[in-house]
């Protein structure tokens, strides 16, 4: 049975790219208070490709809280 949809939209904030594992297709962003939120290939903005991101890149994203697997961070976009 699929679960519920996750959760379209969140608080907008900022933060920078702390890694990314590239052939798994996800990355982890570090926030001020230096905790890490995950997010996924398919978790970015149209106008900026996965494959352009580094560490270190500022970003701006949608973080949004699922009861189930936690802090993800969606609409990524390079700043």
């Amino acid at each position: 049975m699929p679960g519920p949809p996750a959760p379209t939209g969140g608080k907008r904030t900022r933060g920078t790219i702390a890694r990314l594992v590239i052939g798994q297709s996800y990355g982890f962003i570090r926030l001020k208070d230096r905790s890490e939120v995950f997010f996924h290939r398919s978790d970015m903005s149209e106008d900026t490709p996965f494959n352009s991101l580094s560490p270190g890149d500022a970003v701006a994203f949608e973080l949004i809280v699922d009861a189930i697997s936690g802090s993800r961070a969606i609409k990524v976009t390079k700043r």
